[in-house]
């Protein structure tokens, strides 16, 4: 193949980048799933995510995208009506995935690159009876962060379950899924875990587990009781990925010798970092350059810059390109408008500063 990027150079805000030892440890010979070497691998996986989870509950990790999990939410969640919780184009998948159950709902939209306000939510709540709420964690699309801590206490205050979509958040934002009272999480694994793409992983609480036992039209591949009942047997219902737990074997194991909360550190400091970036740039080229989300509701693990009318998304892109690093264009109703940098699973600040100024001379030879 042609055009291949050397390591160290792909700041795209998902896939992300994975080691070469990660890719290489899926090239381990087949094991049976039902055996002895599987369950010991999923056991450490399961001791691993636990710590990333911040919980004492099964992790369920399922050979999917993560929108499976997420569609899987939605079937194994009480019945009744869903408010989904929109401030980009993630969180409108959500709430389009619990349409495309048949789930009575609505939506509560913000603008994209804004977080979501708990005390809107909590108002909204009490305006109608909802059994569940489905909110975006780290918005990708947007690089705006929710504070799913609140959220979830607002839904709890009125009877209702939330479901968390941390797909950017887990493995770069704090998130303590036992501490603070969460029912269920999902993420994907090509995100702030740096692993490749094709595994999902979500926490339910055990009261949320035993409310989907309720649900007769919960389906079969993501049902979570499912998960749970084969979890505790250190096995998945169905066959799964096999190189793709080898590669995340390695990969999780790291990132406990790392620490979740270093590495939530490191993710900071790299958004940090990012941020002041822009702000140069803004001061040479500019107000329209900016960060979409608004001070105090960023991710850690995304920037989406806003662009001045007189470029689009492609030619930044292009012009990064030239110069040896990827990142991504906007997405959704934001693809031409914004760009957007990935600083997250193992980047460090050094080759994020590489980035940056590949970056920033593309801008400057851009905006004349």
């Amino acid at each position: 193949m042609t055009g291949l990027l050397t390591n160290g150079t792909f700041f795209f805000p998902g896939p992300t980048e994975v080691r070469p030892e990660v890719l290489r440890a899926m090239t381990l010979p087949m094991i049976p799933h039902r055996g002895p070497q599987f369950e010991s691998v999923f056991a450490r996986l399961t001791a691993s995510l636990q710590l990333v989870f911040a919980t004492s509950r099964p992790v369920y990790v399922c050979s999917s995208s993560a929108t499976g999990l997420m569609e899987g939410a939605i079937r194994c969640a009480p019945a009744g009506r869903v408010l989904s919780l929109v401030n980009g184009a993630f969180s409108a998948r959500f709430a389009a995935a619990a349409r495309a159950c048949e789930r009575d709902m609505d939506v509560l939209e913000v603008p994209w690159g804004e977080a979501v306000d708990p005390d809107v939510v909590r108002s909204k709540l009490a305006s109608t009876q909802y059994a569940a709420v489905t909110v975006v964690h780290s918005e990708t699309s947007t690089g705006a962060l929710t504070d799913i801590r609140a959220v979830t206490a607002a839904a709890h205050e009125h009877g209702a379950v939330c479901l968390v979509d941390s797909v950017t958040g887990i493995g770069a934002a704090e998130l303590l899924f036992d501490a603070w009272g969460l029912d269920f999480v999902l993420t994907g694994s090509q995100k702030a875990l740096a692993l490749p793409p094709g595994l999902a992983f979500a926490v339910a609480s055990a009261e949320f587990v035993q409310g989907a036992r309720a649900q007769r039209d919960r389906g079969l591949y993501f049902d979570v009781v499912e998960f749970d009942a084969y979890a505790a047997k250190n096995q998945t219902p169905n066959t799964p990925a096999i190189p793709l737990f080898f590669a995340a074997d390695l990969q999780l194991a790291a990132i406990v010798a790392e620490t979740v909360q270093v590495r939530w550190a490191r993710h900071a400091a790299m958004a940090q970092r990012t941020y002041e970036w822009v702000d140069a740039l803004r001061s040479r080229h500019g107000d329209a350059l900016h960060v979409l989300a608004p001070e105090g509701r960023r991710t850690p693990s995304v920037t989406t810059i806003t662009l001045p009318t007189s470029l689009t998304a492609g030619k930044v892109l292009r012009a990064v390109s030239e110069r040896g690093y990827t990142i991504g264009s906007g997405y959704g109703k934001n693809k031409e408008t914004t760009v957007r940098i990935g600083h997250m699973g193992d980047h460090t600040m050094e080759g994020l500063e590489r980035c940056l100024a590949a970056c920033d001379a593309a801008f400057d030879a851009l905006i004349v």
